[in-house]
């Protein structure tokens, strides 16, 4: 308690309440409406005078911090944190950052762990943590990947509306990367209808053969995606309890990332579309063993394609 206290202490020794005060002021206005506040609004929120807030209001907006709107004044935003924020957002450093995390993931998983940021709907990843173990997988960092046959991309997709999916999809088309790879964009939004429900993707042997990923999206502060985490492994003969705790794990750490980066996951789960006739009913329930719980549902999963040249 005596070291609490104390430490309490030196933080307010060395805080400049004027300082404090002003950035605060920031934040309620950048919480406010769109509108903007107006100077009585600003004072109450505060807890001070009106003279007080105005000197406070002015002088940020002489900064450039907030922007006086007319009529009124009411206070908004101002430009120079625009500025403030892409100087922020390009010396983030979302890999040092995710490190510990993805560290963490691949000793919890035995998988490799990976970390990539959403470049314009395109999954680039930037970091990673080779599980443990003799099997390495070739993942190569900085460059862009497909998004609709990885885990990683797919729970990048899934955020995305499906008028959006369809540019990028007949962007990079659906070509088969494996005899596994949904090739059919109805299919492929059905089963992104599945990942936004379950709150992470699964790649299911559809981007290389004998290899499952799953992967869970993260967001910024805007509540924009700003990437997805995802884990590597041998597919074998994983059941679907383990997909399903799998991909748990992997939404529990994209969930910490987005916590980091001050945004929330706002994705509201959607019913999957009605099924077609290219696509398969949903796979029944793999029995877990006696020792664990009773069985986690199975995640659907759609016809693939056939091979293709």
């Amino acid at each position: 308690m005596r070291a609490k206290a104390r430490a309490s202490a030196d933080a307010d020794r060395y805080t400049v309440r004027s300082v404090a005060r002003a950035l605060r002021l920031v934040d309620i206005v950048a919480e406010g409406p769109g509108e903007g506040l107006s100077l009585s609004d600003l004072a109450r929120a505060l807890g001070t005078s009106k003279s007080t807030t105005l000197a406070l209001a002015r002088t940020m907006a002489s900064a450039g911090y907030l922007r006086d709107a007319r009529p009124g004044p009411r206070y908004t935003v101002g430009t120079a944190l625009i500025r403030l924020g892409d100087i922020a957002r390009r010396q983030l450093p979302l890999g040092d950052l995710c490190r510990p995390l993805l560290e963490e993931l691949a000793d919890e998983t035995k998988m490799t762990s990976r970390v990539a940021v959403c470049d314009e709907g395109y999954p680039v990843f930037i970091d990673r943590i080779d599980g443990p173990g003799s099997v390495r997988f070739h993942a190569p960092l900085g460059q862009r990947e497909v998004p609709y046959a990885s885990a990683a991309g797919k729970a990048i997709l899934s955020t995305m509306d499906e008028q959006a999916v369809r540019v990028l999809c007949a962007e990079t088309g659906l070509r088969p990367r494996t005899a596994h790879t949904i090739t059919d964009i109805d299919s492929l939004l059905e089963n992104l209808a599945v990942a936004r429900g379950h709150g992470y993707a699964v790649d299911d042997e559809e981007d290389a053969e004998g290899i499952f990923c799953a992967g869970a999206a993260f967001f910024g502060h805007d509540g924009s995606c700003a990437g997805a985490v995802s884990v590597t492994g041998i597919k074998g003969d994983l059941p679907a309890w383990r997909i399903d705790e799998l991909g748990r794990t992997v939404r529990a750490c994209a969930d910490h990332v987005s916590e980091i980066l001050g945004g929330t996951r706002d994705v509201a789960p959607a019913a999957p579309p009605a099924p077609t006739a290219r696509s398969a009913p949903s796979a029944p329930p793999a029995a877990r063993p006696p020792s664990r719980p009773s069985a986690r549902p199975a995640l659907p999963r759609p016809r693939r394609a056939e091979p293709g040249a």
